[in-house]
């Protein structure tokens, strides 16, 4: 069992960080509102810290979970980061959704302090990570991500290493850009059925046993026909995740019209009061219309 430290206890770090608890490990938490570590405390038995720096000393592994590139300069760099609690040879295993470039940045940094550096972005949601069931695409040094594969695998059902740092953020692009094209694709979908006077949940469980299924339609179908969306992704995560591919697909040069015009949808989602929506809210913007 391992030292381990975690950063960040929002919808999927709260639950990430019971099943390193429930498995044996001595865990150690930071969150940026105390009252949520101090919750997570007294749900697992653990320790909680007062800075990400407290947090990160003394463990093997520092894993974070925050929401976007500043987020997570902010709970790494400066004397109260993690970065300054690590010991040489520990290695940090960020989980955030970011860009590959704050990914090498900071990697930069792990390596002048003699830390191993993964970024490691999950994919299966907040039921994926209560049931510890995740997909973690990881990108860094094979020895590191030996090393810490054992310890992911208490809340996930399938990790791997894609190639060296920034390569996990790339994989998790390449799993945004299909989740935006299949949830539309459902949407319109689900309002062509209604409008063409099928029975939707019909509709949906006769495909879903051939070429159309997804866990999309397997997950969502049923809350998309009956509007709601008070769960799951939020939108304003889902937008933060697509500007970040997408200025990744200007430097690169790939060509993503679908997936720039669903962010578009979203941007209309937005304006209409759902930023807290799931991201199958999509379907909002066609019920609207005639």
């Amino acid at each position: 069992m391992a030292k381990v430290a975690f950063i960040g206890l929002g919808v999927m770090g709260f639950p990430m960080a019971g099943h390193l608890a429930c498995e044996g490990h001595e865990v150690s938490v930071y969150n940026r509102s105390p009252a949520k570590a101090e919750l997570w405390s007294d749900k697992y038995a653990g320790e909680h810290a007062l800075t990400p720096r407290e947090a990160a000393q003394g463990a093997e592994f520092v894993m974070t979970c925050v929401g976007n590139d500043d987020d997570l300069r902010s709970v790494l760099l400066g004397p109260d980061g993690a970065f300054a609690g690590m010991e040489p040879g520990s290695v940090l295993v960020d989980h955030t959704t970011a860009s590959a470039t704050v990914a090498r940045e900071l990697a930069g940094v792990a390596v002048g302090l003699g830390l191993g550096f993964l970024d490691a972005p999950v994919s299966g949601g907040q039921a994926g990570a209560e049931n510890g069931m995740l997909t973690v695409m990881v990108g860094g040094e094979e020895a590191f991500y030996k090393r810490a594969e054992p310890v992911i695998d208490a809340y996930a059902k399938m990790i791997k290493l894609m190639g060296p740092v920034g390569s996990g953020q790339l994989t998790k692009m390449v799993n945004q850009i299909c989740i935006g094209g299949l949830v539309q694709g459902l949407a319109e979908a689900l309002h062509f059925a209604q409008c063409a006077g099928l029975d939707g949940h019909a509709a949906m469980e006769v495909i879903s046993k051939g070429a159309a299924q997804s866990w999309q339609l397997e997950n969502r179908h049923q809350t998309m026909l009956a509007g709601k969306f008070d769960f799951g992704f939020a939108v304003d995560w889902m937008r933060k995740d697509l500007s970040i591919l997408l200025e990744e697909a200007r430097r690169n040069g790939a060509q993503l019209p679908v997936t720039a015009l669903v962010d578009q949808f979203y941007s209309d989602v937005q304006a209409g009061g759902g930023g807290r929506w799931d991201t199958s809210s999509l379907i909002s913007r066609l019920k609207q219309r005639p």
